[in-house]
């Protein structure tokens, strides 16, 4: 997993928690890297996990929960590292749709090795998209809260289900569908 993962997951966790939880949890986690990465390394994804079980452990959060709101926030990365994937895009069905085919593509170019989850376009119309997610790591909730954030920065509002395909989360279905009217920021 790369770096970039890491050192924007232990921001969060410093910004939402302070940097003794960021501390206790990479004590913990007991790290083969020792919790020092670098945005441009690539470290085993073991590691992420270890992070967030101590995390959820710690401050009494469900795993999901953490793993979602973690791509809430990864989500402003995204777009301040990669502003041109954005602007490629009028709609936020068309980027989603896009996932496979040109973004993780244009990603394993900037990162070779990345290891990626795999999205499969079912049904795309103007207004909805199915899409299943495959992922041994299962963090189908990641991808979720970046979908959601997708059509928030396209100023539109969404309905996103999931559906489990299997009970681990690593084959996931995400029925997508935009709202009437734009996106209402709380």
């Amino acid at each position: 997993m790369k770096g970039i993962v890491f050192t924007g997951f232990l921001d969060m966790v410093e910004k939402k928690f302070g940097i003794e939880i960021v501390d206790h949890i990479i004590t913990e986690s007991k790290l083969q890297s020792e919790g020092v990465y670098t945005s441009v390394g690539t470290y085993d994804f073991v590691e992420m996990q270890s992070l967030l079980v101590s995390l959820s452990k710690k401050v009494a959060i469900p795993l999901d929960d953490l793993i979602y709101n973690y791509g809430l926030y990864f989500f402003d990365t995204l777009v301040n590292i990669h502003p041109g994937i954005f602007a490629l895009y009028k709609d936020p069905i068309e980027l989603l749709s896009s996932i496979e085919n040109h973004i993780h593509v244009q990603v394993r170019k900037l990162y070779p090795g990345a290891e990626l989850p795999t999205f499969k376009i079912i049904k795309k119309h103007e207004d909805e998209l199915e899409i299943l997610y495959f992922s041994e790591r299962a963090m189908y909730m990641f991808a979720k809260a970046l979908m959601e954030k997708t059509f928030e920065h396209y100023d539109q509002d969404s309905q996103i289900q999931l559906e489990k395909i299997e009970n681990n989360g690593t084959k996931v279905r995400f029925l997508i569908s935009k709202k009437n009217g734009a996106y209402q920021k709380n």
